[in-house]
């Protein structure tokens, strides 16, 4: 098993839900998080000041999947956050030792 985590623009999550729940995977957590990468940010003007953005608003989705489905997980994320233009996010993968679903006690791949 795989988690993937993807930070992405808050508004391709729907868009991403859809894709993913399109090839059958289904399940996933979603976190409002703030940060930036080779962007560093941006500036505003507010009130006739200008300052600095330096964390942007984006969203991680995590996502536990078998191994067997993970290529299409990813490939499915990246076409769907994908703008072509700088922000759009990255991909992490990461193993995943156990899981355990508490109603009925499965473990493993039944458990995602």
């Amino acid at each position: 098993m795989k988690k993937i985590e993807a930070i992405v623009k808050p508004f391709k999550l729907e868009e991403i839900k859809e894709a993913l729940t399109e090839v059958g995977i289904e399940g996933l957590t979603v976190t409002e998080v703030k940060g930036f990468g080779r962007q560093k940010g941006h500036t505003e003007i507010y009130r006739g000041s200008e300052y600095t953005v330096d964390f942007l608003p984006k969203v991680k989705i995590e996502v536990v999947v078998r191994d067997a489905v993970l290529d299409l997980a990813v490939k499915v994320i990246i076409a769907a956050a994908k703008t072509g233009k700088i922000g759009d996010g990255k991909v992490f993968v990461l193993p995943v030792e156990q899981a355990i679903r508490i109603r009925t006690e499965e473990t493993g791949d039944k458990a995602v």
